[in-house]
Protein backbone atom coordinates (compact mmCIF):
# COMPACT_ATOMS: atom_id res chain seq x y z
CA UNK A 1 0.00 0.00 0.00
CA UNK A 2 2.28 2.68 -1.54
CA UNK A 3 1.20 6.27 -1.42
CA UNK A 4 2.01 6.83 -5.03
CA UNK A 5 0.96 5.47 -8.35
CA UNK A 6 0.89 5.68 -11.88
CA UNK A 7 -1.85 2.99 -12.48
CA UNK A 8 -5.61 4.10 -11.96
CA UNK A 9 -8.34 0.94 -11.47
CA UNK A 10 -10.94 0.07 -14.28
CA UNK A 11 -14.29 1.18 -12.82
CA UNK A 12 -16.86 -2.27 -13.38
CA UNK A 13 -20.40 -1.37 -15.63
CA UNK A 14 -23.75 -1.36 -14.17
CA UNK A 15 -23.24 -5.17 -14.63
CA UNK A 16 -20.17 -5.49 -12.10
CA UNK A 17 -18.02 -6.10 -14.92
CA UNK A 18 -14.34 -4.43 -15.35
CA UNK A 19 -14.18 -3.70 -19.43
CA UNK A 20 -10.55 -4.73 -20.39
CA UNK A 21 -9.00 -3.80 -22.81
CA UNK A 22 -6.53 -6.44 -25.83
CA UNK A 23 -3.33 -5.46 -24.60
CA UNK A 24 -4.07 -5.94 -20.82
CA UNK A 25 -5.85 -9.59 -21.25
CA UNK A 26 -2.42 -10.39 -23.62
CA UNK A 27 -0.19 -8.66 -20.42
CA UNK A 28 -2.45 -11.40 -18.31
CA UNK A 29 -1.60 -14.35 -20.63
CA UNK A 30 1.87 -13.50 -21.12
CA UNK A 31 2.14 -13.25 -16.93
CA UNK A 32 0.35 -16.43 -16.62
CA UNK A 33 2.10 -18.72 -19.11
CA UNK A 34 5.31 -17.39 -17.61
CA UNK A 35 4.51 -17.67 -13.99
CA UNK A 36 2.81 -21.58 -14.49
CA UNK A 37 5.87 -22.35 -16.15
CA UNK A 38 7.82 -21.88 -12.97
CA UNK A 39 5.72 -22.93 -9.86
CA UNK A 40 6.85 -26.33 -10.45
CA UNK A 41 8.99 -27.43 -7.51
CA UNK A 42 8.77 -23.50 -6.41
CA UNK A 43 5.10 -22.93 -5.34
CA UNK A 44 3.87 -24.94 -2.41
CA UNK A 45 1.03 -28.14 -2.87
CA UNK A 46 -1.69 -26.17 -0.87
CA UNK A 47 -1.38 -23.09 -3.20
CA UNK A 48 -1.71 -25.44 -6.27
CA UNK A 49 -4.77 -27.10 -5.15
CA UNK A 50 -6.13 -23.45 -4.94
CA UNK A 51 -5.05 -22.72 -8.27
CA UNK A 52 -6.83 -25.28 -9.71
CA UNK A 53 -9.94 -24.76 -8.16
CA UNK A 54 -10.01 -21.54 -9.65
CA UNK A 55 -8.99 -22.34 -12.74
CA UNK A 56 -7.97 -19.14 -14.15
CA UNK A 57 -8.74 -18.25 -17.56
CA UNK A 58 -5.78 -18.02 -19.89
CA UNK A 59 -6.26 -15.96 -22.56
CA UNK A 60 -7.76 -13.03 -20.29
CA UNK A 61 -8.54 -10.85 -16.98
CA UNK A 62 -11.21 -13.03 -14.53
CA UNK A 63 -14.21 -11.02 -13.60
CA UNK A 64 -14.30 -10.93 -10.03
CA UNK A 65 -17.69 -12.59 -9.82
CA UNK A 66 -15.88 -15.56 -11.57
CA UNK A 67 -13.02 -15.90 -8.20
CA UNK A 68 -16.01 -14.88 -6.31
CA UNK A 69 -18.40 -18.37 -6.91
CA UNK A 70 -15.02 -20.59 -5.76
CA UNK A 71 -13.92 -18.65 -3.00
CA UNK A 72 -17.10 -18.64 -1.22
CA UNK A 73 -17.68 -22.22 -1.84
CA UNK A 74 -14.45 -22.70 -0.19
CA UNK A 75 -14.15 -20.81 2.98
CA UNK A 76 -16.59 -17.74 2.99
CA UNK A 77 -14.30 -15.20 1.50
CA UNK A 78 -14.45 -13.01 -1.38
CA UNK A 79 -12.67 -10.45 -3.45
CA UNK A 80 -14.09 -6.41 -3.74
CA UNK A 81 -12.80 -4.12 -6.48
CA UNK A 82 -10.77 -1.19 -4.86
CA UNK A 83 -9.16 2.09 -6.33
CA UNK A 84 -5.60 0.90 -7.01
CA UNK A 85 -4.59 2.47 -3.31
CA UNK A 86 -6.22 1.90 -0.14
CA UNK A 87 -5.85 2.97 3.41
CA UNK A 88 -5.26 0.79 6.58
CA UNK A 89 -8.53 1.22 8.11
CA UNK A 90 -9.91 0.41 4.94
CA UNK A 91 -7.78 -2.39 4.04
CA UNK A 92 -8.12 -4.58 7.89
CA UNK A 93 -12.07 -3.66 7.58
CA UNK A 94 -11.83 -5.68 4.77
CA UNK A 95 -10.16 -8.57 5.72
CA UNK A 96 -12.25 -8.29 8.93
CA UNK A 97 -15.61 -8.91 6.26
CA UNK A 98 -13.88 -11.57 4.76
CA UNK A 99 -12.98 -9.75 1.56
CA UNK A 100 -9.87 -9.23 0.00
CA UNK A 101 -9.44 -6.28 -2.10
CA UNK A 102 -8.61 -6.55 -5.62
CA UNK A 103 -7.79 -3.40 -7.57
CA UNK A 104 -8.58 -3.60 -11.24
CA UNK A 105 -5.44 -2.26 -12.94
CA UNK A 106 -2.90 -4.63 -14.64
CA UNK A 107 0.88 -3.76 -14.59
CA UNK A 108 2.74 -2.33 -17.84
CA UNK A 109 5.17 -4.45 -19.87
CA UNK A 110 7.47 -2.16 -18.52
CA UNK A 111 7.30 -3.64 -15.29
CA UNK A 112 6.03 -7.20 -15.78
CA UNK A 113 8.51 -8.98 -13.90
CA UNK A 114 8.58 -6.77 -10.61
CA UNK A 115 6.15 -3.87 -9.87
CA UNK A 116 5.64 -2.39 -6.50
CA UNK A 117 1.90 -2.04 -6.58
CA UNK A 118 -0.62 -4.77 -5.99
CA UNK A 119 -2.44 -5.67 -9.68
CA UNK A 120 -5.34 -7.81 -10.36
CA UNK A 121 -2.81 -10.35 -11.50
CA UNK A 122 -0.79 -10.04 -7.56
CA UNK A 123 -3.95 -9.88 -6.09
CA UNK A 124 -5.67 -12.92 -8.16
CA UNK A 125 -2.98 -15.27 -9.17
CA UNK A 126 -0.95 -14.36 -6.44
CA UNK A 127 -3.10 -14.42 -3.14
CA UNK A 128 -6.48 -15.63 -3.98
CA UNK A 129 -5.34 -19.61 -4.94
CA UNK A 130 -4.28 -19.94 -0.94
CA UNK A 131 -7.74 -18.09 0.34
CA UNK A 132 -9.24 -21.47 -0.47
CA UNK A 133 -7.10 -23.29 2.19
CA UNK A 134 -8.59 -23.01 6.16
CA UNK A 135 -5.41 -22.24 7.50
CA UNK A 136 -4.63 -19.05 5.08
CA UNK A 137 -8.19 -17.78 5.47
CA UNK A 138 -8.34 -18.11 9.14
CA UNK A 139 -4.78 -16.36 9.55
CA UNK A 140 -5.89 -13.84 7.30
CA UNK A 141 -9.21 -13.39 8.66
CA UNK A 142 -7.83 -12.95 12.18
CA UNK A 143 -5.07 -10.56 10.76
CA UNK A 144 -7.48 -8.24 9.41
CA UNK A 145 -9.39 -8.19 12.92
CA UNK A 146 -6.64 -7.34 14.60
CA UNK A 147 -5.39 -4.59 11.98
CA UNK A 148 -8.90 -3.04 12.30
CA UNK A 149 -8.76 -2.81 16.16
CA UNK A 150 -4.94 -1.77 16.37
CA UNK A 151 -3.16 1.51 16.84
CA UNK A 152 -1.81 3.31 14.22
CA UNK A 153 1.66 2.45 15.78
CA UNK A 154 0.85 -0.89 16.29
CA UNK A 155 -0.28 -1.20 12.53
CA UNK A 156 3.37 -0.78 11.50
CA UNK A 157 4.19 -3.68 13.38
CA UNK A 158 1.50 -5.81 11.88
CA UNK A 159 2.63 -4.68 8.34
CA UNK A 160 5.90 -6.74 8.74
CA UNK A 161 3.94 -9.93 10.31
CA UNK A 162 1.62 -9.55 6.94
CA UNK A 163 4.62 -9.39 4.57
CA UNK A 164 6.35 -11.88 5.91
CA UNK A 165 3.84 -14.29 5.60
CA UNK A 166 0.96 -13.52 3.52
CA UNK A 167 2.95 -11.61 0.70
CA UNK A 168 6.52 -13.16 1.20
CA UNK A 169 6.15 -16.31 3.36
CA UNK A 170 7.97 -19.53 3.05
CA UNK A 171 7.51 -23.20 4.16
CA UNK A 172 9.29 -26.35 4.67
CA UNK A 173 7.65 -29.44 3.26
CA UNK A 174 9.25 -32.57 2.59
CA UNK A 175 10.44 -31.83 -0.78
CA UNK A 176 11.99 -28.79 0.58
CA UNK A 177 11.10 -24.98 0.62
CA UNK A 178 8.43 -23.61 -1.09
CA UNK A 179 6.73 -20.54 -1.51
CA UNK A 180 3.29 -19.11 -0.54
CA UNK A 181 3.55 -15.46 -0.23
CA UNK A 182 1.51 -13.93 -2.82
CA UNK A 183 4.19 -11.19 -3.49
CA UNK A 184 6.52 -13.80 -4.77
CA UNK A 185 4.05 -15.99 -6.62
CA UNK A 186 3.21 -13.22 -8.61
CA UNK A 187 6.73 -11.83 -9.60
CA UNK A 188 8.47 -14.25 -12.08
CA UNK A 189 11.96 -12.45 -11.01
CA UNK A 190 10.95 -13.28 -7.24
CA UNK A 191 9.92 -16.91 -7.67
CA UNK A 192 13.54 -17.62 -8.76
CA UNK A 193 15.10 -15.53 -6.29
CA UNK A 194 13.86 -16.43 -3.12
CA UNK A 195 14.21 -20.42 -3.67
CA UNK A 196 17.44 -20.47 -5.82
CA UNK A 197 19.61 -16.80 -4.69
CA UNK A 198 22.84 -17.34 -2.42
CA UNK A 199 21.99 -13.32 -1.83
CA UNK A 200 18.96 -13.94 0.54
CA UNK A 201 18.69 -16.08 3.45
CA UNK A 202 16.11 -18.31 5.02
CA UNK A 203 15.00 -18.32 8.36
CA UNK A 204 12.83 -20.05 10.55
CA UNK A 205 9.39 -18.16 11.08
CA UNK A 206 9.13 -16.64 14.60
CA UNK A 207 6.05 -14.23 14.91
CA UNK A 208 8.34 -11.87 16.98
CA UNK A 209 11.02 -11.76 14.65
CA UNK A 210 8.92 -11.08 11.80
CA UNK A 211 7.67 -8.37 13.63
CA UNK A 212 10.59 -6.65 14.33
CA UNK A 213 12.42 -7.31 10.84
CA UNK A 214 12.91 -4.18 8.63
CA UNK A 215 11.72 -4.71 5.02
CA UNK A 216 11.64 -2.42 1.42
CA UNK A 217 8.87 -3.02 -0.61
CA UNK A 218 10.96 -2.16 -3.90
CA UNK A 219 13.66 -4.34 -3.67
CA UNK A 220 13.97 -8.30 -3.68
CA UNK A 221 14.00 -9.38 0.05
CA UNK A 222 17.35 -10.19 1.43
CA UNK A 223 15.48 -12.26 4.12
CA UNK A 224 12.25 -14.91 4.07
CA UNK A 225 10.57 -16.52 6.94
CA UNK A 226 10.02 -20.32 6.35
CA UNK A 227 6.87 -22.00 8.31
CA UNK A 228 7.65 -25.57 9.87
CA UNK A 229 4.25 -26.24 7.82
CA UNK A 230 1.89 -24.62 6.29
CA UNK A 231 -1.14 -25.60 8.79
CA UNK A 232 1.54 -23.41 11.59
CA UNK A 233 -0.38 -20.46 10.27
CA UNK A 234 -3.59 -21.93 12.52
CA UNK A 235 -0.84 -21.86 15.05
CA UNK A 236 0.14 -18.20 14.63
CA UNK A 237 -3.39 -17.15 14.23
CA UNK A 238 -4.19 -18.61 17.86
CA UNK A 239 -1.14 -17.03 19.51
CA UNK A 240 -1.92 -13.78 21.48
CA UNK A 241 -0.41 -11.76 18.56
CA UNK A 242 -0.78 -8.01 20.11
CA UNK A 243 1.38 -8.93 23.09
CA UNK A 244 3.90 -10.22 20.62
CA UNK A 245 3.47 -6.32 19.28
CA UNK A 246 4.27 -5.20 22.42
CA UNK A 247 7.30 -7.03 22.86
CA UNK A 248 8.61 -6.40 19.43
CA UNK A 249 8.10 -2.43 20.64
CA UNK A 250 9.94 -3.09 23.49
CA UNK A 251 13.07 -5.06 22.11
CA UNK A 252 12.85 -3.12 18.74
CA UNK A 253 13.69 -3.60 15.04
CA UNK A 254 16.41 -5.45 13.92
CA UNK A 255 19.62 -3.69 11.66
CA UNK A 256 18.12 -3.72 8.17
CA UNK A 257 20.04 -5.97 6.10
CA UNK A 258 19.64 -3.86 2.80
CA UNK A 259 20.45 -0.33 2.07
CA UNK A 260 18.70 2.70 2.71
CA UNK A 261 16.87 3.53 -0.30
CA UNK A 262 18.06 6.87 -1.81
CA UNK A 263 16.32 9.75 -1.80
CA UNK A 264 15.83 11.48 -5.58
CA UNK A 265 17.17 14.41 -6.09
CA UNK A 266 14.87 17.42 -7.20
Amino acid sequence: MSKNTRYKSHQPDESGLVNWSAEENKIWAALLQKQSNLLKGRACEEYLHGLELLDLPSDRIPQLAEINSVLTKATGWQVKQVPSLINFDEFFSLLANKQFPVATFIRSNEEFDYLQEPDIFHEIFGHCPLLTNPAFAHFTHTYGKLGYAASKEDRAFLARLYWFTVEFGLVNTAQGTRVYGGGILSSPGETLYAIESDDCVHLPMNPLDALRTPYRIDIMQPVYYALESFDSLFDIAEMDIMELVSQAKKQGLFTPRFLPKEKKVS
